[in-house]
């Protein structure tokens, strides 16, 4: 059994650290013990035999033991616990050399996959997917271009808010966004998207009552089709296929030629 040394917090606060949890216990076995073969170290421990001689040398390769052998035994012993911060950084260096990696290669993975899938189709669920295929509008639309919505009902408030939010942001960075409305949507709401810079709210010239709208840029369109009336309750299915986006830019490109963007419905 492992001693009081030994409870379960220090060993998840070691293997936090990095260690396993058969490392985390010999290392406290052996901070308890001193120098010591590897019989105690299997009793306080309750590592299994098989086990305690591969543990050992990690242990030893990570600077945390240290052995001498006297008449052909080896007897271990826990080196100072310092080194486990130095471990830490040299783990913390070696994220940092990795990020800065993976930084280098990430154009050239997104041209792959760009290069690969002709035709994307995504799914994202409920109000968090919402906002994460919303978000890939900022990847691709630049200062002066344009993300055009249509179509929907009534949202729900953490909906609008985030909304409202999102306009701020997209507003500062130069981006244009064009918005075609049911016409059942209160004129405040209109009103209020029109109050953010950069952000053209109309109503739609037709009467059209589906829940369902849609997101156009570039080479993507978004439809968004509320399942209830929770905010979680959404399926947003992102399609990437510039033909794609092309038929339903000319759909709302001729919904807008005809829209009044004074005209208020009640």
């Amino acid at each position: 059994m492992l001693s009081a040394y030994c409870k379960t917090m220090d060993r998840e606060v070691l293997i936090e650290a990095g260690l396993t949890d058969g490392e985390s216990r010999v290392y406290l076995a052996l901070l308890d013990l001193g120098s010591s073969t590897t019989g105690p170290i299997i009793q306080k421990s309750g590592v299994t035999r098989s086990f305690i001689y591969e543990i050992l040398d990690k242990l030893i390769k990570l600077g945390l033991i240290t052995y001498v052998a006297k008449d052909r035994t080896k007897y271990y012993q826990a080196a100072d616990p310092k080194r486990l911060l130095e471990g830490i950084k040299e783990q913390e260096d070696h994220l940092k050399q990795s990020k800065t990696k993976v930084e280098k290669l990430i154009p050239e993975l997104m041209a792959k996959l760009h290069a690969s899938n002709q035709s994307e189709v995504r799914v994202y669920q409920g109000f968090k997917g919402m906002i994460a295929v919303h978000e890939q509008t900022y990847n691709k639309l630049k200062r002066g271009d344009a993300h055009c919505y249509f179509g929907g009902a009534e949202q729900p408030k953490e909906h609008h808010l985030f909304w409202q939010r999102d306009h701020v942001r997209r507003g500062k960075l130069g981006i244009k966004s064009k918005i075609l409305f049911n016409q059942d949507t209160p004129t405040q709401v209109l009103n209020n998207r029109n109050s953010y810079k950069g952000c053209d709210a109309r109503y739609m010239p037709i009467k059209f009552d589906s829940p369902t709208y849609f997101l156009v840029y570039k080479d993507t369109v978004v439809v968004y089709i509320p399942t209830g009336q929770n905010p979680e309750d959404m399926l947003a299915v992102e399609i990437v296929k510039q033909e794609v986006a092309d038929s339903f830019q000319e759909f709302f490109d001729e919904f807008w030629k005809r829209s009044d963007p004074r005209l208020q419905i009640n």
